[in-house]
């Protein structure tokens, strides 16, 4: 496959490529950590005590997503400057082609610039209805993540990632089309990827297997979730595609009414997933928070993270 245009490493300071590249260089793993976007200022306040809590574990990066079809993107992008302005951490700014128009990506991809963040995830996103929506593009946007991950990488020396589907993808035909999706996103110029959270490690397993058979080799990082409530989880599993074994149902089903059993199943399940990704030799773990941080740092020092980062 062509390699990219640019840099592939992406050498400017504070590039995460070259960071990926360093820690798998010394076998160490990268651990990360996403928040979804605070909606007003009470989540925000929880949101900045989260960061607090988890700063100190010095993860490789930290993001924030957008809303619902774009929706908080003007609170997205100002949290990510903060980020990259009053704290330690890495930030990735996400962006996404809901909404937009090519001119407000370019703004938005330069606000980023002038705070310091050197990262994009750049992704497609999904429509205000919900991922199984019909897809309808701003009529001066653009269509897919391929196109948003060329534009990132015309506009500057940014890192890029894009997303990766170890389920299906609720507007793929299947697995294999998912790879080819990726590989072509490699090929454009992204330089890493983060999945969808799964609960199947041979999934993403046979997603590393997939895309290599491809000719790219382009980083994967597993995204995991911390079950914490059973009705959010088979919601959020829903919209995304995400396949909830049988035998997990079955373990969050049994304590559903003990709200503590149901977060302490959750956390030993999110455990022997990141256990058994990392034996497996992915690049490490992408925690998706749900904006807490006590789940995520239980996971964390069960697996003896901090020995190994």
């Amino acid at each position: 496959m062509p390699a990219p245009t640019g840099d592939p490493t992406g050498s400017a300071p504070g590039s995460l490529p070259a960071a990926l590249a360093e820690l798998r260089a010394t076998g160490r793993p990268s651990i990360s950590f996403e928040f979804g976007p605070p909606r007003d200022d009470a989540a925000e306040a929880v949101f900045w005590q989260t960061i607090r809590v988890l700063e100190p574990l010095a993860p490789t990066f930290v993001s924030v997503t957008y809303g619902a079809g774009g929706s908080t993107r003007d609170r997205t992008v100002r949290i990510t400057q903060q980020l990259a302005q009053t704290t330690t951490l890495t930030p990735v700014g996400h962006l996404t082609c809901v909404g937009a128009s090519r001119s407000e990506l370019r703004r938005v991809i330069g606000e980023y610039a002038d705070a310091g963040v050197r990262n994009i995830m750049a992704l497609r996103g999904d429509p205000k209805e919900g991922p199984r929506a019909p897809w309808t593009p701003h009529p001066d946007g653009l269509n897919y993540a391929v196109e948003l991950v060329r534009l990132a990488r015309e506009l500057g020396s940014f890192g890029v990632g894009v997303a990766a589907f170890p389920d299906v993808h609720p507007a793929s035909t299947d697995l294999d089309a998912d790879a080819r999706v990726l590989a072509l996103k490699a090929e454009a110029g992204a330089q890493f990827a983060v999945t969808q959270f799964f609960f199947t490690p041979d999934d993403y397993f046979r997603l590393v297997d997939r895309v290599a058979a491809l000719g790219c080799d382009i980083p994967i990082l597993p995204g995991i979730m911390p079950v914490t409530s059973v009705k959010s989880i088979q919601r959020m599993a829903e919209l995304s595609g995400a396949d909830m074994p049988a035998q997990l149902i079955e373990r969050l089903h049994a304590v559903a009414d003990d709200p503590a059993a149901v977060r302490a199943v959750g956390v030993d399940v999110a455990t022997e997933l990141g256990s058994a990704l990392l034996e497996g030799g992915a690049p490490g773990l992408h925690f998706y928070t749900m904006n807490r941080s006590t789940a995520t740092l239980e996971v964390y020092e069960r697996l003896g993270l901090a020995a190994r980062v």
